[in-house]
C-alpha cells in the first residue's frame, strides 16, 4: 500500500467572491511530493487521517476522518495571512492495517523535507501518536544546527504513557521522543488534568524534567503566572513545536474527541497562550489532534480546530 495520498482539491471550496478573500482561494493542492522550491513565506499542510494509536491507547475510534473535516472549515474561513505568503496541501499519510510504526516514519520523512524545504509544516490528526512522528521529524531538522526545540503540549494528558506490548500508541508520544532524544527533550504541558493522570505519570514527568501546569492553574485569572512560565520556556529554547490535543478543552468547546471532559480549559486562555507563541517568533511547526467528528455536535470541535489554526498563521504570517 502507498502510504502518501495526494490531496483533493474538491475539499477546498466556499463561498463566490469577485475578489479572492477566503483560504480555499488561497491554498494550493501540491500532487506526489513535489515540494515547492519558491522562496518566501510558505506553509505545508500535512494530514495524517489516522487511529491506530487511539485503538490501542482504548480511546474511541473516529479520528481518521478529522483532516479532511478540518481542511473543509478552513476552507471556509476568511483569509487574513500576507498575501504572499503560499499555503500548500500536500495530502495525507495513511495506515497500512495496524502498522502505525510505518506510518510514523513516514511522517517524520515528510516533516523533515518540508522543514528544508522551507515551509512551516501544519499537521492535521489523526490521533496524538502523531506529535511523535512530527516531533521526531523536527529534532532531526534541528540536530545539525544546534538549535534547542522546546514542546508546547496543550491537553489534559502528560501523554508519558510507557509502550504498551513495546508498541507506541497515543498516550505515549513524548515519553517516546524522550527515549529517543534524551539530551533534546524540553517539554511543557498546559492544562493537565490530575483526574486524567495518575501518579505514576506525574512521577515520570518528574522524571524527564517535564514542566507543566495542572488545570487548577491554568485558568485567565492566574494569567501573569502562566505568561511568566510559558516566557520562561521560550526563553530557554531556539524553536517551538506547538501541538493542540483538542481533549484538553472542556467538552461543552469540544465534545468530538477520543476523550472528553468537562473540566478542560476554555478557547479564551488557549489563545493567549497561542498569542504569547507566536510573538516570540520561535515557532517552527504545530499540528492540531484528536478531533473526533463520530461525537461531534454541530461541528463544534471541528470549528474550533480550524480556529486554533487560523489564528496562529494569522499571527505567524500577517
Amino acid at each position: 500500500m502507498t502510504l502518501h495520498q495526494n490531496p483533493n482539491q474538491e475539499i477546498w471550496t466556499g463561498r463566490k467572491t469577485s475578489e479572492p478573500e477566503y483560504w480555499y482561494q488561497f491554498v494550493k493542492c501540491i500532487s506526489d511530493f513535489n515540494f515547492s522550491s519558491e522562496t518566501g513565506r510558505k506553509i505545508g499542510i500535512l494530514g495524517y487521517p489516522g487511529e491506530e494509536g487511539v485503538k490501542r491507547n482504548q480511546g474511541r475510534p473516529g479520528a481518521k476522518e478529522a483532516p479532511d473535516l478540518i481542511r473543509k472549515f478552513l476552507a471556509g474561513t476568511a483569509y487574513h495571512l500576507n498575501e504572499n505568503c503560499q499555503i500548500l496541501d500536500y495530502g495525507d499519510i495513511l495506515t497500512s492495517g495496524n502498522d502505525l510504526e510505518s506510518t510514523q516514519q513516514k511522517i517524520s520523512e515528510t516533516v523533515l523535507d518540508l522543514l528544508r524545504n522551507r515551509h512551516f509544516p501544519v499537521l492535521l490528526g489523526g490521533g496524538h501518536d502523531l506529535a511523535y512522528a512530527h516531533g521526531k521529524g523536527i529534532l532531526q531538522h534541528l540536530q545539525p544546527k544546534g538549535e534547542k526545540l522546546g514542546i508546547i503540549n496543550l491537553d489534559a494528558h502528560f501523554d508519558l504513557r510507557p509502550l504498551a506490548n513495546g508498541k507506541g500508541h497515543s498516550g505515549s508520544p513524548f515519553y517516546q521522543l524522550y527515549q529517543e532524544f534524551p539530551d533534546q527533550f524540553n517539554y511543557l504541558a498546559l492544562g493537565i488534568q490530575r483526574a486524567a493522570n495518575p501518579q505514576s505519570l506525574f512521577n515520570t514527568a518528574k522524571n524527564v524534567n517535564a514542566n507543566y501546569l495542572v488545570m487548577e492553574q491554568f485558568r485567565l485569572q492566574n494569567w501573569e503566572y502562566i505568561e511568566e512560565q510559558i516566557i520562561w520556556f521560550l526563553d530557554s529554547v531556539n524553536k517551538v513545536y506547538l501541538t493542540i490535543d483538542l481533549d484538553g478543552f472542556a467538552s461543552a468547546f469540544a465534545p468530538g474527541v477520543s476523550a472528553p471532559s468537562p473540566m478542560g480549559f476554555n478557547p479564551q486562555i488557549a489563545f493567549k497562550v497561542f498569542e504569547l507563541i507566536a510573538k516570540s517568533k520561535k515557532m517552527i511547526s504545530l499540528d492540531v489532534v484528536e478531533l473526533n467528528p463520530r461525537f461531534d455536535q454541530d461541528n463544534a470541535t471541528a470549528r474550533l480546530a480550524a480556529r486554533c489554526i487560523e489564528y496562529l498563521l494569522r499571527k505567524i504570517f500577517s
